[in-house]
């Protein structure tokens, strides 16, 4: 087996230690559990995993709750207080939101390179990363604030009740893959990924928080950062396959492997793991060849994995499980008493006579009236029949053969009515490079005109391939739906707008490649109606903008002339 990275070791080979952490009352632990957003790991050694030569020399500052940071950021309870660094949940007063915030001294050895992995982490502003959202030197403190995510669940935390199931593991390494490669076409890399690191959203949407900053508070680095980090993707993978940690040590709550016997895959490990998924882990945890008798070629970068989950046939969901239906009552009816149900053992039900038969001459002159007028009705029906077949050779080629006869064949065949679909959430994808506005995604649903989600601008177009293949939003309906259309407003008109529809499998797909293109229209005017072309039930509809127009400066956001377009309302029909 190839030698672990550097994040590996770090965890494996200091798990028995005791971590630094804050015991000042319980609360702090409970407050962990609740809010899994800070990287609170548990097997963090005590000066461990520092390419500086181990702890910085300042001492942590004295802080306590209450304390404020730029007279904002309110610090609430510390979660972790380890190697000259604490991380605290704390309230942006300004904003009056959580915050997650990473203090260390000033001259803390690793104060620069945590500022400037934070900074550049910020530039990113991908979603599916939790984010930077301050980086400041004040006071002789060096401090980090990041989004804080109450609603997240921890992977190491799902794992607790057992293994993820096919679909949900498959979701997440390909959210997780997807991420890492466009991190690292950026320049960075996480070397820290492990299961505290990686979170699930109530959305379904998983997120990666510590990009860059956590491994920098550590001082760890690494020669080979892409290698690194897609080995940490297999062992998250096989992780959550398995429920056990790809190593002898444990960790993260997770049971390693037994002592000598090597990596083993882990279809060995657990009975009835998917086969695919399996062999993918693999694949990314033993970059030196070991997947060799699989007849597969391992992957070293983040890009590799995308590209091999691509060629993977697509997991879908389980099938939703129905309720039995009630069983079938059967109903006992006596004789004569149809309609009624039969009366209880013993009880006396009173019967009505029917009437005696009518056999009067007036009774006996009706049914011959009766019975003439059928025998009327059926020779004047066979002599129409007759005619019709007589006079069928004279009718012109251009007269249709069948008409409908009267009202109420009309309409037999006509579409059902379309029934607006409501939008329950909404993300911005991105396919490569950086995010456009990820903040303003909720203004295109939000049932007015006047506000927006805009693309950035481009200064070659309309199309925008020479600088990435789309823009655009998945919105997510709540549950599978069946699309008949969509009505996409625009800002911008001129040129062309080129919008596409795809159904996804998530808020954060791995790629075009693994969704299903359902229908495209070009427009020149504000509105863009799409109507699907192809059937399908999705929970996940990608709006994307494949070319955009020419417009002219934008006194609210643009200072120059480009191609560049906005969506300010999008409507889903049924």
């Amino acid at each position: 087996m190839a030698e672990r990275s550097t994040a590996a070791v770090d965890v494996a080979d200091n798990s028995g230690d005791e971590p630094l952490t804050a015991k000042a009352d319980q609360s702090t632990a409970d407050g962990v559990a609740q809010n899994p957003e800070l990287d609170t790991d548990s097997n963090e050694a005590q000066g461990s995993g520092g390419t500086d030569g181990g702890r910085g020399k300042a001492s942590p500052p004295e802080l306590h709750s209450g304390h404020k940071l730029a007279r904002r950021y309110r610090l609430e309870e510390c979660v972790t207080r380890l190697d000259g660094f604490s991380s605290w949940r704390a309230v942006d007063e300004k904003l009056r939101r959580a915050v997650g915030v990473h203090i260390l001294p000033a001259d803390h050895a690793r104060a620069r390179s945590v500022l400037a992995a934070a900074r550049s982490s910020a530039l990113l502003g991908d979603p599916r990363f939790v984010q930077v959202l301050d980086a400041v030197e004040e006071n002789d403190l060096v401090y980090v604030v990041h989004e804080w995510l109450p609603d997240a669940t921890e992977l190491g935390t799902l794992l607790a009740a057992g293994p993820l199931e096919p679909h949900d593991a498959y979701q997440m390494v390909s959210q997780v893959s997807s991420a890492m490669a466009a991190a690292h076409r950026e320049g960075l890399a996480h070397l820290r990924l492990n299961p505290n690191a990686v979170l699930r959203a109530s959305t379904g949407q998983w997120r990666i928080r510590g990009l860059a900053v956590n491994a920098a508070l550590r001082g760890i680095s690494s020669d080979t950062p892409q290698r690194t980090d897609t080995e940490a993707i297999g062992a998250l993978l096989y992780a959550a396959l398995t429920q056990r940690w790809p190593y002898e040590n444990d960790a993260y709550g997770l049971s390693g492997l037994p002592k000598d016997i090597g990596l083993i895959a882990p279809d060995q490990v657990r009975a009835g793991i998917h086969r695919g998924l399996s062999e993918l882990a693999m694949r990314a945890l033993a970059n030196d060849g070991a997947t060799a008798s699989r007849h597969e070629s391992p992957c070293t970068t983040p890009e590799e994995l995308v590209k091999a989950i691509g060629e993977m046939p697509r997991i879908r969901p389980p099938e939703p499980a129905f309720a039995a239906p009630p069983e079938y009552q059967r109903t006992t009816y006596q004789q004569g008493t149809y309609g009624r149900p039969a009366p209880h053992p013993g009880a006396t039900q009173q019967l009505t006579t029917p009437p005696p038969p009518l056999q009067s001459r007036t009774g006996k002159a009706l049914k011959w009236a009766v019975s003439a007028l059928l025998i009327a009705a059926l020779g004047l029906g066979s002599w129409q029949l007759a005619d019709a077949l007589m006079h069928q050779d004279g009718k012109s080629e251009d007269t249709p053969s069948s008409q409908p006869t009267d009202d109420g064949d009309k309409g037999k065949d006509a579409a059902k009515p379309s029934a607006p679909i409501e939008i329950q959430h909404a993300q911005e994808y991105v396919a490569k490079g950086g995010a456009q506005h990820p903040g303003d995604v909720s203004k295109t649903y939000d049932n007015s005109t006047s506000t927006y989600w805009k693309t950035s601008t481009f200064l070659e177009g309309p199309s925008l391939a020479p600088y990435k293949p789309g823009v655009g939003i998945v919105y997510d309906l709540g549950s599978a739906k069946e699309l008949a259309t969509a009505s996409i407003g625009l800002r911008y008109p001129g040129d062309h707008t080129t919008v596409e529809l795809y159904a996804a499998d998530s808020l954060t797909p791995a790629s075009l490649d693994s969704m299903d293109r359902i229908g495209s229209v070009t427009t020149t005017g504000t509105t863009a109606t799409v109507k699907v072309s192809k059937k399908v039930k999705s929970q996940y509809v990608l709006v994307w903008l494949t070319a955009v127009p020419k417009s002219g400066p934008d006194p609210e956001a643009y200072s120059q002339d480009g191609y560049k377009q906005a969506i300010t309302e999008v409507k889903f029909r049924g």
